[in-house]
């Protein structure tokens, strides 16, 4: 099964299929990316593939962010010479906005700085798609949750969009009096890791390192998304008895 891969979000569009009929897309650049680190069981207890997307001016990037890409003259790195141990292997790249590791089963075929582009989707029928959602703030409970609100009758004063009894009063009946775990108030809407799973490969443009699923993703436009084979599993379906 070929790695996951990191990109941004480009936009919604639309696309015609061989009926005439249109297909709401999302677009993202996926790549390419570039292979900054290799774990392993010997140095890290596990198998992972560690990917960078998008280049960072250096000027920009702090030290530790150059010095995980390339190797810079510091304390450590002299102290581990003198001893004659090994530095782990750099890319030799420039330092990278997005990156992100995916467990592997077994040790991957890529090397340190090689790098991974859209093509590596080729023959993927479905993708997840992982992406911070758009924050929208502190908002009460009818944009939040889709509350109704209360009647607004008469005796119902400037108190329409107010979310209703939120304890168990009734303490006699069992009910200790407070709020129950997970009870729908007002609080943070969105700014939350959101999966969408199972989005239909539409098409692959390699020239542009461009990948179109079928539906929407998590996230506003240039948002960095993480794309996935899909984990999904349909259900068998079973032929019913006539």
């Amino acid at each position: 099964m070929p790695v996951g891969m990191l990109g941004r979000k480009v936009g919604m569009s639309q696309i015609y299929n061989e009926k005439g009929l249109a297909i709401p897309v999302t677009v993202m650049e996926v790549g390419p990316n570039t292979v900054l680190q290799i774990r392993s069981p010997e140095l890290d207890g596990y198998h992972a593939i560690q990917l960078g997307f998008a280049d960072k001016k250096r000027k920009s990037a702090i030290r530790s962010e150059r010095g995980h890409v390339a190797n810079l003259e510091s304390k450590r790195s002299k102290a581990a010479a003198s001893a004659g141990k090994p530095l782990r292997e750099k890319a030799n790249c420039e330092p990278q906005r997005y990156i992100r590791e995916w467990r592997m089963v077994a040790a991957p075929e890529q090397k340190v700085g090689d790098k991974v582009t859209v093509k590596n989707f080729e023959g993927v029928a479905s993708v997840d798609v992982i992406g911070i959602t758009k924050g929208r703030g502190t908002t009460g409970v009818m944009k939040r949750y889709n509350f109704g609100g209360l009647p607004a009758s008469h005796g119902v004063k400037r108190h329409h969009r107010a979310a209703g009894s939120q304890a168990a009063h009734a303490t006699d009946r069992g009910n200790s009096g407070k709020k129950k775990k997970g009870k729908k108030m007002a609080g943070q809407y969105g700014n939350e890791r959101v999966t969408v799973r199972n989005l239909k490969v539409v098409r692959i443009d390699e020239e542009s390192n461009l990948l179109l699923v079928k539906g929407a993703i998590p996230g506003g436009n240039n948002g960095f998304v993480m794309i996935r084979p899909t984990n999904k599993k349909r259900k068998a379906v079973v032929a019913k008895k006539k």
